[in-house]
């Protein structure tokens, strides 16, 4: 393999107990294995969770939930940011959950289907805003199962604006007798905003291993999770190149003494952030090796003269462990000048996944 992903299901399942541990009995969990599991594999993760009690998973799209059910899925699947029309039969035959937005496309379900009324408490993105009355007289009588919000700055304790969110939606939630009331992704969970827990967390992020730090005065953060996913490339070439010499496109990076180099086979469009370029690292033999010269659509420059065994072939990790040495997805993400999310997310459909 040229360039792949090592994806540990025994760390997610771990991470999912930490979840599970903190929230207690008493809340039900829902892991978001959209975007492809935020390229872990929602397939593979998807049965793992499965396996190990998990009753409700969250996808974006009706196309992401028709494929997890196509792999033999039987638990409940929330479609969180889709429309009515869009899954046509889809909601019936696969047995989908919607995620309303709008009060007009509560007339639009197929009878019977059961669904999620999100609110926009804050967030100004999906969601209906409406007078309480006017929501429960559009969702009287019909099978509405849910309701739900999304926070905007929930690791942010400078601004008010999550306390203002869970007010907004406390007042809607008074109106409405439902059987699931959520609103909490993987911060509220780690920083203990029990308030917005319901019995129903939806936690992303943290079951693939990574948190925030938050802003402010953060409480007690209660999550212990590790990365389940490292990410690896060969070697095509070595070569030695002269003090002066340019590399990669634009001459961006010009050798200040003689190197040994090592030319990779993963770029941006392996995922590979371009902002990368002159300025981020890999870890190769264990230790943090610079990217020299500009990223390209196929490969990356490095230097490796600390290591000047390596040879074609020999693996290079791009995200993970080598030893002591680390290079996790919010660091790439900080020298790129971008989140960890779209760091994973990134990664492009052409690497390989291997399940460890």
């Amino acid at each position: 393999m040229r360039s792949w992903v090592e994806v540990s299901l025994d760390q997610i399942a771990a991470n999912y107990h930490s979840v599970r541990d903190t929230v207690g009995p008493g809340v039900e969990i829902m892991p978001v294995v959209k975007a492809d599991a935020y390229r872990h594999g929602a397939v593979a993760v998807s049965h793992r969770l499965e396996e190990i009690g998990v009753r409700w998973l969250a996808v974006s799209n009706v196309q992401e939930g028709v494929r997890l059910r196509e792999s033999g899925i039987r638990s409940r699947i929330l479609v969180m940011a889709d429309t009515v029309a869009a899954g046509a039969d889809a909601w019936q035959i696969h047995r989908l959950t919607p995620v309303i937005h709008s009060l007009e496309e509560i007339a639009q379900l197929p009878a019977g289907v059961a669904y999620h009324l999100k609110i926009d408490s804050g967030m100004g993105r999906l969601g209906v805003r409406a007078h309480p009355e006017d929501i429960v007289r559009a969702a009287k009588g019909t099978p509405i199962e849910g309701l739900m919000t999304h926070f905007a700055s929930s690791a942010d304790y400078t601004s008010p604006q999550t306390d203002e969110q869970i007010a907004t939606f406390a007042q809607i939630a008074h109106w409405l007798q439902v059987d699931y009331v959520h609103q909490s992704s993987t911060n509220p969970i780690h920083f203990g905003r029990r308030a917005a827990w319901g019995n129903l967390v939806r936690p992303g992020l943290a079951l693939y291993g990574y948190l925030s730090q938050g802003r402010g005065p953060v409480p007690e953060r209660l999550l212990n999770v590790r990365p389940a996913l490292s990410w690896k490339t060969r070697i095509l070439l070595t070569k030695d190149i002269p003090a002066g010499s340019r590399i990669g496109y634009g001459g961006l990076y010009v050798a200040e003494r003689d190197l040994r180099i090592a030319i990779l086979g993963a770029g941006y469009a392996d995922g590979l952030p371009h902002r990368l370029s002159n300025k981020g690292r890999v870890l190769a033999a264990g230790a943090l090796t610079p990217i020299l010269g500009a990223v390209s659509m196929d490969v990356t420059t490095i230097d490796i003269s600390h290591a000047p065994h390596l040879r074609a072939g020999d693996s290079v990790t791009l995200l993970g462990r080598e030893g002591d040495a680390t290079l996790d997805a919010q660091q790439i993400a900080r020298t790129a000048g971008t989140i960890a999310y779209a760091v994973l997310c990134g990664i492009s459909a052409r690497v390989q996944h291997v399940f460890v």
